[in-house]
């Protein structure tokens, strides 16, 4: 395939063999030159038509996705630039309105420059009929991702694309709000690029055509396949990878969960999940390569993952977390979270960054979550900045972590304690996990079902 891919290649991308069939277009009485009489329109419209073969800017319809059923929305950038009018919002609703009533996830294949100018406001107002469909589709509790091809710019991109649960991106896709005819002159044209969007956390993963349906197709297998339950029951922790024999000391159980060859979250992950996918970014420009998040497969069953790998959480890592939280309570698949931090990043730039702020949700998405959240802490627990990311009355830990209100080099500190009181200090702190578990605060690890 060369050059810039039609709507119908797009689906041809993704879709399993001979299994698209097209959604009857919803009918609009013809208005001459459209709903401002602009001069020409017509002519415009019909030579796009006779350019590309198709008569709107939108081709919607239902495919198989390695086995998984969803409603495609393929732009055709060949007709007047995927841009979206009055009509293509017709399209587009209804695509919506039947994933509603047949409970299918929704795929946006989008290739736009925005709305069409020779309609006016009655195309930039589709943009809220889109945001609308969205809204009822994240209300039933149906996925929606968005593949982002070239190029992915406007309202087109601030609705269907950044709105979705899941961005992946084409590699070099342009994207970005402002479109190249538009952008300032000065502008970075590598900022309005898919690979930008992911470094800023706006987008989850670029990935190259001949891999996309095989992404894509694990994506609906674990958001929209039968693994998804009503009223899922918790997710089994996982069984300490590491020590099986508890801490003689609180010092003993710092140590041990501070030590170098201890596992850590990937380890835990790969032995947890025959297939995982990752969701990366806050949606609110960053990343935190601390944090691991995403779905996977256990024993048949979606679980949804959020993960510590040792390191001073940052902002980024608990807004992604707290993504990860409400997208997965939404769906109706349990959580697991695994916790191994320091505790928060304390630095200039992550209060700069709002780190209070993204704690706070954290906290209130663990404890608004309908859907079961069951915690492990594998390593450190330092402090608020690794209580966020524990269930209240779920979690277990393993007998190479700890738990504790403050690390105790800091405690002894605050308490003026001289640096050889540091151990004295880790007893009186009751941070091993025998100690947890006898104040009722955690499951020990011999009580793994």
């Amino acid at each position: 395939m060369t050059g810039r891919p039609t709507a119908r290649q797009a689906i041809g991308l993704v879709a399993d063999e001979a299994s698209f069939t097209e959604l009857p277009p919803p009918v609009r009485p013809s208005v001459p030159d459209g709903p401002l009489g602009w001069r020409g329109y017509d002519a415009a419209h019909a030579r796009a038509a006779e350019r590309t073969g198709e008569t709107e800017s939108v081709v919607c319809g239902t495919a198989r996705v390695e086995g998984t059923l969803a409603v495609l929305v393929s732009f055709e950038f060949g007709f007047l630039g995927g841009s979206l009018g009055e009509r293509t919002g017709d399209r587009l609703e209804a695509a919506y309105v039947h994933a509603r009533e047949h409970r299918l996830p929704v795929v946006p294949l989008i290739a736009t420059g925005g709305s069409r100018m020779q309609e006016g406001m009655i195309a930039l107002t589709q943009l809220q009929r889109v945001a609308r469909q969205s809204v009822l589709l994240r209300e039933a509790g149906l996925a929606q991702i968005a593949v982002l091809r070239d190029p992915t710019t406007g309202g087109g991109w601030a609705t269907l694309g950044a709105g979705a649960d899941v961005v992946l991106a084409l590699p070099g896709a342009q994207v970005g709000f402002a479109g190249s005819r538009v952008r300032p002159a000065d502008a970075d044209p590598a900022a309005y690029t898919a690979e930008a969007q992911v470094a800023a956390g706006t987008a989850d993963a670029v990935v190259p055509p001949g891999a996309l349906r095989g992404t894509l197709g694990r994506w609906l297998r674990l958001l929209a396949g039968p693994s998804r339950e009503d009223s899922p029951s918790p997710a089994p922790p996982p069984p300490p990878l590491g020590a099986l024999d508890l801490p003689a000391t609180g010092w003993d159980a710092v140590r041990r969960a501070r030590a170098a060859g201890r596992p850590r979250a990937r380890a835990y992950l790969d032995a947890y999940f025959t297939e995982r996918v990752a969701i990366s970014g806050d949606r609110c420009g960053g990343t935190d390569e601390g944090m691991l998040c995403g779905f996977g497969d256990h024993d048949g069953r979606t679980v949804a993952y959020a993960a510590q790998c040792g390191t001073a959480t940052r902002p980024a890592g608990y807004r992604t977390a707290t993504r990860l939280i409400r997208l997965a309570d939404r769906l109706g698949v349990p959580v697991l979270t695994l916790v191994d931090t320091p505790g928060a990043a304390n630095d200039a730039e992550a209060e700069r960054q709002g780190a209070g702020a993204a704690i706070a949700d954290l906290f209130a998405a663990v404890a608004g979550a309908r859907t079961p959240v069951t915690t492990l802490v594998i390593g450190e627990g330092g402090s608020g900045g690794a209580l966020a990311l524990a269930a209240p009355g779920n979690t277990w830990a393993t007998p190479d972590s700890y738990f504790s209100v403050i690390a105790p080099e800091l405690a002894a500190a605050i308490l003026k304690r001289p640096p050889d009181q540091t151990e004295t200090t880790a007893a009186q702190l009751h941070l091993r996990p025998q100690d947890l578990s006898a104040l009722g605060l955690t499951r020990p690890h011999d009580h793994h079902p």
